[in-house]
Parts: C-alpha cells; sequence; structure tokens
C-alpha cells in the first residue's frame, strides 16, 4: 500500500474515531447528568457537567451564528489542508496535529449544529432527554457545547492581608473542558513545538 493511501487511511480514522469518543461522552453525560452536577473521582479532578454558547474552555465573546460558521469554514479548510500535505508526503507527526485539531473541532460543531434540534432543556434536577428532531431547546446553530472536564489542581484562599486579592478564592486551572477542546489544545501545542518551522515556511 502506498504511503499516501496508508495516511489517507490513517487520518480518516483517527478523525472518525475523535469524533466518535467525543460524541459517546457527551451524549452519556447530557442524558445521564443534570446540568451542574459533580461527579468527584479525586481531589484534583471532577466530571463537571457544563454547556457554554462560545469557544474553547468556556469563553463566550462572539455572536454564536458567526463562531458555528467559522468553525465549519475552519474545518473546511483544515481538511483541504490536510489532503494537500499527504499528496505532498507530509510526516506522521504533522499529520497527527491537523487531525487532532480538526477532529476537535468537527467534534464541537457536531454539538452547536443539533444538540439544541435533539435535546430538551429541563432545569435540575432534570437529566436532558432525546426529543423529536427540530423540537429541542433551540434552533439549528444554536446548540450548546457539552463540557465535563474539571481539574482544580491547585485549590486554596489567598490570605487577607494581600492587597485586591485578599481572602479570594483562587483555582489554578479552573476551566471545563472536554474531548474535543483537549484534542484541539494538543494538536496546536504539538505544532508549536515541533513543527514551527513548517508553519514559519
Amino acid at each position: 500500500m502506498r504511503r499516501e493511501t496508508k495516511q489517507a487511511l490513517s487520518a480518516s480514522m483517527l478523525f472518525l474515531l475523535i469524533i466518535l469518543a467525543d460524541q459517546i461522552i457527551k451524549v452519556a453525560v447530557k442524558t445521564h447528568m443534570y446540568l451542574h452536577q459533580s461527579i468527584h473521582i479525586t481531589d484534583w479532578f471532577q466530571i463537571l457537567f457544563t454547556e457554554n454558547n462560545g469557544m474553547a474552555f468556556g469563553a463566550e465573546f462572539l455572536n454564536k451564528y458567526f463562531l458555528t460558521s467559522f468553525r465549519i469554514v475552519a474545518v473546511s479548510v483544515l481538511i483541504y489542508i490536510i489532503i494537500r500535505n499527504i499528496r505532498r508526503g507530509v510526516s506522521w507527526g504533522l499529520l497527527l496535529c491537523l487531525v487532532l485539531i480538526t477532529a476537535g473541532a468537527a467534534g464541537n460543531i457536531i454539538d452547536c449544529l443539533f444538540y439544541g434540534l435533539i435535546f430538551n432543556n429541563p432545569p435540575a434536577p432534570i437529566v436532558a432527554e432525546f426529543v423529536p428532531w427540530g423540537t429541542g431547546y433551540e434552533s439549528l446553530m444554536m446548540g450548546r457545547v457539552v463540557d465535563m472536564f474539571y481539574f482544580p489542581l491547585v485549590e486554596f484562599d489567598w490570605p487577607s492581608w494581600i492587597p485586591m486579592i485578599g481572602d479570594k478564592h483562587f483555582i489554578f486551572f479552573s476551566p471545563i473542558f472536554n474531548l474535543a477542546d483537549a484534542c484541539i489544545s494538543c494538536g496546536i501545542i504539538a505544532l508549536l513545538l515541533f513543527y514551527r518551522k513548517i508553519l514559519q515556511s
């Protein structure tokens, strides 16, 4: 089998595997936990069900239609870049980075596009359920992204004598994220660490 064919098959399988794993986790959380419910795993790791309208790690500063449209365009461009680089004989490591980023972005697009159409939005402590297509809590492209991984690695209260922040609670690494976010972050970090010269060329 030619290298190009092997890379294309490997990239496609990894892409689909990441999306499948991401969606299985999200659907399991959404249909078995109510919003803001937390499962304590360790002192530094929790499964905490949250939803957001915005970008990775819960950021919210862009219009939802614009954000979803931008994600779709970005994924389309990334898929084109992957195909072009496979034809050029890209390294396996660079291909992995590109697939991680693309699959992660695609995973969150699915939430935005369809979750508002297929899930209801009951108040806590009621758990969400699948509903007939189009009868969910929002319209197309307006669904909320499901997040669940929470790692409060270090947590403490600042001493009262410190100006401005005294007595305030501090949590190191407070973002709540999902598998798709993790794939995007890992892919970008690896690109910057190992393939900076290629990006600059």
